[in-house]
């Protein structure tokens, strides 16, 4: 189970990695941030083809192209006609129809430029020998692809203004050819996620973003941050425990902390590298982080309805034996605080029981510090420090270990002025 919504991966952290040149590329790597990897092996078979690329930045940092013109030569090669076409006829309709051969030699001279520049400046350059052998492969197949056009041939008689007819008949019976055996769909395909890959590791490098560590009995992020923020603070979070109970004020920072630590997880689950300078952690095979819950007119649940759905289905996952993380923000604050608290403490204690899950909860019940899991260390807790001076509190968003008694709301309604705007 991947619950995720809350992340905004899509309106939110794919520009970090996203430096495509069309929507095909772009579509590659919205792809690869949506789908997290079925195990560990996978997972680190991303890793490595990422770094692939990385151990190739120098050969790639300058990859580019107009855009328009691969717009051009997919829409030409998109459409070519695969039926029964001989060079005999190409050659008349060609030496008949200015307008025919005009068009298809500007797309000509456009595709074999690009495909020219691509092969001879980037794929015959990289070291496929960094790749996973899989992925090796793959690049191998785009270079026998660029191979069957002949394409410095054709180079040499664009430099020598020699680009004739009988040119442009043996590259559309090529094309021809190469559109009908699939092997120009491959190709988009193989290309498209080439652009995709090249550009999600273009964002790892930019970013300093870390690749994580996987290993079954740890937990822990070194200073790990939530990287739209544009000056945000690093913090260290060491799982202790299977249950991290986390408190502080209003405002202090829980929602964002929460979101950071859950966008770790999640982004090494897709196997790619996370904004922290260090990062270890057991693989999850779910993924549920519930910060933002709405009541939903549509399905008529309300919040506190859509708390308890999302409660029961990381529970049923992890009663099954899978290795849960999950994330709550602020658990059963859709009901009153009698109710909360009760069900609260029955929650922290059963969820002690799992001993292969991580549960990240953030509360402002202050009650539940009295417990016996809390007491003696059994549930995890810490807090994001917040520190008042003359009764203005100042926001560290610290990550501290302990507990946070803090309460801001009267004195902001105060602050505010609402005591003396509700005097009659």
């Amino acid at each position: 189970m991947i619950n995720i919504q809350d992340l905004h991966i899509e309106e939110e952290i794919k520009s970090l990695f996203d430096f495509t040149f069309n929507i095909y590329s772009g579509n590659e790597v919205k792809d690869i941030l949506s789908i997290p990897m079925a195990s560990e092996e996978e997972i680190l078979q991303r890793q490595q083809l990422l770094k692939g690329f990385l151990a190739n930045r120098q050969i790639l940092k300058d990859y580019s192209f107009y855009r328009f013109n691969l717009s051009e030569i997919y829409d030409f090669l998109e459409n070519i006609f695969v039926g029964s076409v001989s060079a005999k006829k190409l050659r008349w309709k060609f030496m008949f129809s200015d307008k025919e051969r005009e068009q298809k030699r500007g797309r000509l001279i456009l595709l074999v430029r690009l495909f020219y520049a691509i092969n001879k400046n980037y794929l015959c350059r990289i070291d496929t020998s960094l790749f996973p052998a899989t992925y090796a492969s793959e690049l191998e197949e785009m270079k026998k692809f660029f191979a069957g056009f002949n394409l410095d041939r054709y180079e040499t008689a664009f430099i020598k203004n020699k680009f004739r007819i009988r040119h442009m008949v043996e590259l559309m019976m090529i094309i021809t050819e190469k559109t009908a055996a699939g092997e120009v769909a491959a190709f988009w395909k193989r290309w498209f996620l080439f652009e995709a890959y090249q550009s999600v590791s273009n964002g790892i490098a930019t970013h300093d973003f870390v690749f994580p560590v996987f290993d079954d009995g740890q937990f822990s992020l070194q200073e790990f941050y939530h990287p739209v923020l544009k000056n945000p603070v690093k913090n260290d979070l060491v799982a202790r425990h299977q249950v991290i109970l986390l408190t502080g004020p209003n405002m202090s920072g829980k929602s964002t902390m929460l979101k950071a630590v859950s966008l770790c997880v999640y982004l090494a689950h897709t196997g790619l590298a996370v904004p922290a300078k260090k990062a270890v952690m057991p693989f999850f095979s779910t993924i549920s982080v519930a910060i933002n819950l709405t009541d939903s007119i549509i399905s008529g649940y309300s919040h506190f309805m859509s708390e308890i759905i999302t409660l029961k289905n990381v529970l049923t996952e992890a009663r099954s034996g899978a290795r849960c993380f999950a994330v709550f923000d602020e658990l059963f604050r859709g009901t009153n605080i009698e109710d909360s608290l009760e069900i609260s403490t029955t929650t922290l204690k059963g969820l002690t029981h799992f001993p292969n899950s991580l549960f990240i909860i953030s509360t402002h019940l202050h009650q539940l510090k009295n417990m016996e899991e809390i007491k003696t260390g059994k549930i995890y807790t810490c807090y994001i420090d917040c520190r008042l001076t003359d009764n203005i509190p100042a926001f560290s968003y610290t990550l501290k270990e302990g507990w946070s008694d803090l309460k801001l709301g009267r004195i902001l309604f105060e602050k505010e002025g609402l005591n003396k705007m509700l005097d009659k």
